[in-house]
């Protein structure tokens, strides 16, 4: 009875042993752990602050290290409390000379106050960790990725500032700032085929259900993603179900004509708190998210 069993097994094994290897994954969810590690080391990132000032000239030096071109946007935004902020945007582009090209963003500034109901201490100002943090250190692991093999595609990644100032009710024109400029100025060329929006997407508890606002707006992209992610084996973190309907940096570029969605896992406990740390986020979580985005870029073919 066990020389049939043994000689199964060999069998299979010679099999597999002739297959080809599986190419490693182009994420490192560790490494770009590490970048979300490096953005809290310089404290809340609010605009107008030494350390978004410091966070600001890391990335940009960063990207001028991977990217083919970086284009910085420099503005000077005059809140309605008549506080002046210097902010700036940042387009790292690969393949820059592609018609086709995908934009994915996320926004790199933290929040200056933890309003949150459940927040305990309302002056202190965010760390962001997972909100803001976790978008700009899944960027620049596809920025690693794209450096080590460049694409058949023109891929801008785009670092947006001061998403997260102001008031979202009492004072719209004070959030979404970068975004709402970027929209404004956009780079010369076509537009992308479309965009996808990262915001908290490491929490080690991840839940990415489908947003309503980008369901409305985009509803073929969130397909798209959705489906990169259930092909890759992740449809338990992507559910395919709407949940929340947000207000959000994709929906300024919803109306500067860019088919944009959100990838978003908004229940997370400690947004808009002082308890948004590191010990919230996972790189297993960067991993998943980080395979779907390095997905998108890869299914598209040669540019003409």
């Amino acid at each position: 009875m066990r020389l049939p069993v043994l000689a199964a097994v060999l069998s299979v094994l010679s099999v597999a042993c002739r297959e080809k290897p599986r190419p490693p994954q182009e994420f490192n969810g560790t490494g770009a752990f590490d970048y979300i590690r490096i953005q809290v080391g310089f404290g809340p990132r609010v605009p107008g602050t030494q350390a978004h000032q410091q966070m600001g000239d890391w990335l940009d030096s960063l990207l001028r290290q991977r990217a083919d071109t970086v284009v910085v946007q420099s503005w000077k935004h005059v809140t309605a409390g008549g506080d002046t902020l210097p902010l700036r945007n940042f387009i790292a582009r690969f393949n820059s000379s592609a018609a086709n090209r995908l934009l994915l963003l996320a926004h790199w500034d933290s929040r200056p106050v933890s309003d949150s109901p459940r927040s305990q201490d309302s002056t202190k100002a965010v760390l962001g960790a997972n909100d803001g943090g976790s978008g700009v250190a899944l960027l620049l692991g596809v920025a690693d990725a794209l450096k080590r093999a460049p694409p058949t595609v023109g891929v801008d990644l785009l670092f947006v500032d001061g998403e997260d100032y102001g008031d979202f009710t009492k004072a719209p024109a004070d959030v979404l700032i970068g975004s709402r400029y970027y929209g404004a100025h956009q780079l010369p060329g076509p537009k992308p085929l479309y965009a996808v929006l990262f915001d908290l997407v490491a929490d080690k508890d991840l839940q990415l259900y489908q947003e309503g606002n980008s369901l409305i707006g985009a509803p073929e992209v969130v397909e798209l993603v959705w489906s990169a992610a259930k092909d890759l084996g992740y449809g338990g973190y992507f559910i395919s179900s709407p949940r929340h309907t947000l207000i959000d940096d994709h929906l300024e570029l919803q109306k500067a004509g860019i088919r944009a969605i959100d990838v978003v896992d908004f229940d997370y406990p400690a947004w808009h708190t002082q308890y948004d740390t590191i010990d919230k986020v996972s790189a297993a979580s960067l991993q998943v998210v980080g395979d779907v985005a390095i997905a998108l870029i890869r299914r598209e073919g040669p540019t003409t």
